[in-house]
């Protein structure tokens, strides 16, 4: 329901992924007929709540989008199925996969025209999905992509036997268990990314303190088709004035991959 200021309608929207709900919100822009869809991935431990601005954005220009719930992604306010402890990179790509495969059949979106645009751990789900279905998307934004990841499960454990049932990041914030290090453990995300075709925009703030600048560097080098910029005073998440710059070559990147 959209409010009488909005210029566009959000309603929710649910899809499955096996027996698991996940729970999404779309945002409309007026008009009748197919229109591209921008797809939102959080970050991890977050919601769907950090998609929203750009959502409501996108809508503005004219965008149908989508921000999601992914299931045991969140900490708190999570609204799809599923426990942190059970969640994995690979789970999320499930989840990703059936939001799209759901959105494919919605009569209001062109399924050749569907965006990826993916913050933190979800700009490593969004790339792995584009990366391991080739032609899925139409474009893919990753947002202060956590590459790191891998690099942090070794810096935690020093053997994989060491990783222990369950454990907590951020102090304490959230509650992984197991598998999700030992899927990172030996991850070769670079060696994927190498091998997508796709022009893809990145962006990285100059002031993130939670993933540093040097591994959006690699993977745009890993990349053979970037487009990389830095984003001043952006942190771990964009707000004010980096938004704003982000949502500039967001909205550019679209019209060209769009047309």
């Amino acid at each position: 329901m959209a409010h009488s200021s909005d210029p566009f309608t959000r309603e929710v929207r649910l899809c499955r992924n096996g027996d698991r709900t996940i729970y999404g919100l779309s945002f409309l822009p007026p008009g009748e007929g197919r229109r591209p869809l921008v797809i939102f991935s959080h970050e991890l431990g977050s919601t769907l709540r950090s998609g929203i601005p750009y959502a409501k954005r996108l809508a503005a220009a004219g965008y149908a989008s989508y921000a999601f719930d992914f299931c045991g992604g969140g900490a708190f306010g999570n609204r799809s199925d599923g426990a942190t402890t059970e969640m994995t990179v690979s789970s999320e790509i499930g989840d990703l996969e059936a939001v799209i495969d759901t959105a494919r059949t919605w009569d209001f979106i062109d399924p050749e025209k569907i965006i990826l645009i993916g913050a933190s751990q979800g700009g490593v789900v969004s790339a792995l999905t584009a990366c391991r279905r080739p032609g899925l998307a139409a474009g893919l934004v990753l947002l202060y992509p956590a590459f790191s990841a891998v690099d942090h499960m070794h810096m935690l454990f020093a053997s994989p036997q060491d990783i222990p049932e369950e454990f907590e990041l951020f102090n304490g914030l959230i509650r992984l268990g197991r598998q999700y290090a030992l899927e990172l453990w030996d991850a070769d995300f670079y060696g994927e990314l190498s091998r997508y075709p796709d022009p893809v925009l990145l962006l990285h703030g100059d002031s993130d303190g939670t993933v540093p600048l040097r591994f959006s560097e690699r993977v745009c080098a890993a990349l053979p088709d970037c487009e990389f910029h830095v984003i001043p005073g952006g942190e771990h998440g964009f707000y004010g004035r980096p938004l704003d710059d982000a949502m500039t070559y967001i909205l550019t990147y679209l019209e060209r991959r769009l047309g």
